[in-house]
């Protein structure tokens, strides 16, 4: 098959790798935050920060997009796989901007799981991104990341379904259980956000490689 991904077009993959990174240290944030090492209120700023960058380097795939006549893959690919990215750390950080809205102080094992699936599914996204300019070399790779993927979220779901159960048995204060629902919920829904990013990928590799 035709190789489409030359040199020349590997500024994409250098900006999709860049976005990689800030969603995956977003999801490592949290997991400070849920771990209890850094109090939510502590990491705002930060997680601000990384998504100001993050919509930067979105800007500039989307900006290079409509200059460029010639994609090396489909031009909604590039625009799927660009907005996938960002909207990953808008949902940390709309994760951490709960924390703080409900001043959270304690955690739960839930959480911090939760969390570290997280972080391991980033690791996977940032492991894929990194190989998807050579996409022919690296098929068998990058689609183990992405089986991968979708197991951290299938384990996602299974402990936010077990905890969601736990809370409306055992939590009788109705603020508190609210709280951790809607923070388990928007955790949950990156862990899904993950694997329909890990999709996207999949799909390239079919065309490409």
């Amino acid at each position: 098959m035709f190789n489409f991904f030359t040199k020349k077009d590997t500024e994409f993959y250098d900006l999709f790798l860049a976005s990689a990174k800030y969603f995956n240290s977003s999801a490592k944030l949290i997991n400070d935050v849920m771990s209890g090492n850094n109090k939510a209120e502590a990491k705002l700023s930060d997680i601000i920060n990384i998504e100001h960058e993050a919509d930067v380097v979105n800007d500039k795939i989307i900006d290079k997009l409509n200059k460029t006549f010639i994609t090396p893959i489909d031009r909604e690919d590039i625009y799927a796989l660009a907005n996938g990215l960002d909207d990953g750390v808008d949902f940390l950080q709309g994760t951490l901007q709960r924390a703080v809205m409900y001043h959270l102080v304690d955690t739960s094992k839930a959480a911090i799981a939760l969390s570290e699936l997280l972080v391991s599914a980033t690791d996977e996204i940032l492991k894929a991104f990194s190989m998807l300019h050579e996409v022919t070399k690296h098929e068998h790779e990058i689609l183990e990341c992405t089986y991968k993927i979708s197991k951290l979220e299938s384990e996602g779901d299974r402990i936010y379904r077990e905890e969601v159960a736990y809370l409306f048995e055992h939590i009788t204060d109705p603020i508190e259980l609210i709280k951790w629902k809607d923070i388990l919920t928007y955790m949950e829904d990156t862990l899904d956000h993950c694997e329909k990013l890990s999709d996207l990928v999949r799909g390239v590799v079919m065309k490409y490689a």
